[in-house]
């Protein structure tokens, strides 16, 4: 019997390091997420060690690894690169297999990838002018009401308003919030506020249409978001299972490819 084998997918993004091992059979056997520190490569190699330590497999049995995001030229260990857009095409598209439009919303930038019904990507934009709209704008937003990240979810959850707020701007939003303090404005209120904006700006990039998929860390942990997109866009969106990893899934894909 031949022994098994797998495949590695690294997405280095511009907040986390996303690292994801599958099989033959496309099947997810280990990941794991860092969040970036000031040594990248450190980084790289504690999120790579911690999900081989997930699949219990040593780094012997990766057939192939490919890299993709910002940082995919800085993974010394790599066997070949893929662009992040194709990598998060091919990742949703493995679980939705037909016409889709991917949105993306990642800590510093947010994508809007199209793809025909055999996977081929037809159209994409990307949002890298500012924050706007993105993971670094909520956790401005959380800074500067004192509430950890992984609570605003469950407190916008209790808002009854739908109200953006009046600038993308991170700083001008920013402004906004403290101002909106002052006057004695419920914090779920506001924080919901930021919720609105980020759906208003993806609707505002490019035309929904389609099976939508929503995939990214935000909405990993904000899935106040996707119901909030659903109403404003007036279309059932899809999510997969883990969808801040659906670029290092990709990639991994990819990596089976290259072998296969």
């Amino acid at each position: 019997m031949a022994e098994e084998v797998f495949y590695a997918g690294i997405d280095v993004g511009t907040s986390y390091i996303k690292v994801v091992i599958i099989n033959r059979k496309n099947e997810i056997k280990g990941y794991y997420v860092e969040r970036l520190s000031s040594d990248l490569q450190k980084s790289i190699n504690i999120a790579f060690k911690k999900a081989l330590d997930m699949a219990n497999i040593s780094k012997s049995l990766i057939n192939h690894i490919t890299s993709t995001g910002f940082g995919r030229e800085n993974i010394s260990f790599k066997d070949g690169v893929k662009t992040e857009i194709s990598c998060h095409a091919k990742g949703a598209f493995n679980y939705f297999p037909k016409k889709i439009t991917v949105i993306d919303i990642g800590g510093q930038d947010t994508k809007i990838i199209k793809t025909d019904k055999e996977g081929k990507i037809i159209g994409f934009k990307m949002n890298r002018k500012c924050a706007a709209g993105t993971g670094s704008f909520l956790e401005e937003i959380a800074f500067k009401l004192n509430i950890p990240l992984n609570k605003i979810n469950a407190i916008a959850l209790k808002s009854n308003k739908d109200t953006s707020l009046g600038s993308y701007c991170t700083v001008f939003a920013s402004t906004e919030i403290l101002t909106r303090i002052k006057e004695g404005e419920k914090v779920e209120d506001m924080i919901k506020s930021a919720f609105e904006s980020v759906v208003k700006r993806v609707i505002e990039m490019d035309t929904l249409e389609g099976n939508i998929v929503l995939t990214g860390g935000v909405i990993k942990y904000n899935n106040l978001i996707l119901k909030i997109l659903e109403k404003r866009a007036k279309v059932k969106i899809y999510t997969p299972p883990n969808p801040q990893l659906i670029g290092a899934y990709g990639a991994a894909l990819f990596a089976k490819e290259a072998k296969d």
